[in-house]
């Protein structure tokens, strides 16, 4: 099985068509499995499409290069997290060719105003694979050190959640908690939880980085992080872990590079 996590920066970007077009041609050749995306944003004036997407959906977009390749197998889940940038609706995605059970969405900040930036929701999906259901959720959680919406409340409600959904889960996303950093979110995750780190558990692996120096969120960084992650709640035979869309693995994309799982079930 063949994973993805991006966090999109959409609609911020430079050259942000011709981006669009290297991922949706990058997704044809490695025909992921599960694609988990974030930042995934639409105009708020943009006519709908169907349901709550809207005419420049990102994800929508994204679909419509796909099918411009003859890629025509993927369903696209998305919902509205929050106002971002003043003009766009932010919201999440996953991407899937699997056959889909049901989709989920709730929220995991302790607020749930639209209006406010730092509402945090999350998306996942169950799907059906080898005659098993699994469960994936795109996730961008808060900073842990943010007293108003910290990512200690919002990693226990989301896990509280994906336990509850009763089959082997993958947590993929912009967690916002650096891997490097002892007794925050990362550790929580894995060391409290007991959530196993797809990187940590590939045969073959790169640095894992996927945020240099300062972006959006993390202005006053100037270091390498690892915040962008793929987590199992089983220990999973993974053959690969490979940071993309970094300059060197795939032109850049976003502010944020991806990562490429590639699992064995």
């Amino acid at each position: 099985m063949n994973l993805l996590t991006l966090n999109c920066h959409s609609w911020q970007e430079e050259n942000q068509m011709e981006k669009i077009q290297h991922l949706a041609q990058t997704i044809k050749e490695k025909a992921y499995d599960v694609i988990a995306l974030q930042e995934v944003s639409q105009s708020i004036d943009a006519p709908l499409v169907r349901e709550n997407i809207k005419e420049n959906n990102y994800g929508l977009v994204l679909l419509q290069e796909l099918e411009k390749l003859g890629v025509q197998d993927y369903q696209l889940v998305w919902d509205f997290a929050h106002m971002g940038y003043d003009t766009y609706e932010e919201g999440l995605a996953i991407l899937t060719r699997l056959p889909l059970v049901k989709s989920h969405s709730f929220f995991v900040s302790k607020g749930t105003d639209t209006d406010y930036w730092k509402t945090r929701k999350i998306v996942g999906v169950t799907v059906e694979y080898a005659g098993r259901e699994l469960s994936f959720y795109t996730c961008h959680l808060g900073w842990w050190t943010d007293e108003e919406e910290p990512a200690r409340y919002q990693i226990e409600q989301l896990l509280h959640e994906a336990k509850g959904c009763g089959t082997p889960f993958f947590l993929m996303g912009d967690f916002n908690n650096s891997a490097h950093i002892k007794g925050e979110g990362y550790e929580l995750l894995t060391v409290e939880h007991g959530l196993h780190d797809t990187y940590l558990l590939a045969e073959e692996q790169d640095s894992g980085i996927t945020v240099r120096g300062k972006i959006a969120g993390w202005d006053d960084n100037k270091q390498d992080l690892r915040i962008d992650l793929i987590l199992a709640s089983d220990q999973v035979d993974v053959a690969s872990s490979q940071v993309i869309f970094n300059g060197e693995n795939k032109e850049v994309v976003s502010d944020h590079f991806g990562v490429e799982v590639r699992v064995r079930l």
